[in-house]
């Protein structure tokens, strides 16, 4: 590509949507954010499970955040409840925003339950429009050829593969902090291992689980979060964050670009900090970035 051609490419690229140039107070000085679709400082969002997320406030939510909004994440296999046609028409909404769609982790189940039926669990999620497929493992023990297996067959399928690792076993719904501590925590540098072989066979970006690190840990495990950064890389990994004191540390520590998966009534306060309008305490008018868009 020349020189000529590159910047055209970059001017492109930070080029702001309309929803973002017709904004409200557009005078008022914010951090700049890479426009959509991102490669980095991505927000993926959960969708039903806490809580019933219907067609009609996705579409209400989109429409007022989705400018913010890089995914949308079933959990619990909560899209396995629900008409085929329901649950196209969430994925739908979500596409007219530009908002990519993940499984969530539910394959774990079929791992478990009908292993038989992983080939046709991977069709369907294709068929009802799905981008991505989390590869969770927070349960079970799966060895990481096998993991790989699985993120090529999404591939394959012309999905993208997310494998969701951590360090404690047990980890993923409402397992209780007696029950966690019971089970122990895995060294850490067999979750680095396990993350790098993934992104070298492909995987799209690799999902942290919060658990031992920063939830149901005490103190926070924030030595395994700096070696994650360190030896896998901020840009290959996105951290489950679960409440808002967790986003709130890693912004500060790592700036606006960190990838975070929060939940779906967190979006407006994760973003006025990202974009640097608001803050707790310690982050408030504190946190800023330097961009050319």
């Amino acid at each position: 590509m020349s020189y000529d051609n590159q910047d055209n490419a970059q001017e492109q690229k930070r080029e702001q949507t309309e929803v973002w140039k017709n904004r409200s107070f557009p005078y008022v000085p914010m951090n700049g954010r890479e426009p959509k679709p991102r490669t980095k400082s991505i927000t993926e969002i959960r969708g039903p499970y806490y809580a019933m997320v219907t067609p009609t406030y996705t579409k209400e939510l989109l429409e007022g955040m989705g400018e913010h909004v890089d995914g949308f994440k079933f959990a619990g296999g909560s899209f396995s409840l629900m008409p085929a046609d329901y649950v196209k028409k969430l994925n739908n909404i979500c596409h007219d925003h530009g908002v990519y769609v993940s499984t969530g982790g539910w394959i774990e189940n079929l791992l478990v339950r009908a292993p038989n039926h992983i080939d046709d669990y991977i069709a369907e999620c294709k068929k009802l429009g799905f981008d991505m497929i989390e590869l969770s493992t927070g349960f079970i023990q799966l060895a990481i050829p096998d993991l790989l297996r699985l993120i090529e067959k999404v591939q394959k399928a012309g999905m993208k593969a997310k494998p969701e690792i951590g360090i404690q076993f047990g980890a993923g719904g409402d397992s209780t902090k007696a029950e966690l501590e019971a089970e122990g925590t895995r060294d850490p540098q067999i979750l680095i291992d396990t993350a790098n072989a993934c992104l070298n066979a492909g995987a799209s970006m690799i999902m942290i689980e919060s658990e031992g690190i920063t939830e149901n840990a005490d103190p926070w495990r924030t030595d395994v979060a700096a070696k994650i950064m360190n030896e896998v890389g901020m840009e290959n990994v996105m951290f489950e964050a679960a409440d808002p004191q967790v986003f709130d540390w890693y912004v500060k520590n790592y700036g606006i670009d960190v990838n975070m998966f929060i939940d779906h009534s967190q979006i407006v306060q994760l973003e006025c900090l990202r974009r640097g309008i608001w803050g707790m305490k310690s982050t408030f008018a504190r946190i800023t970035s330097h961009r050319d868009y």
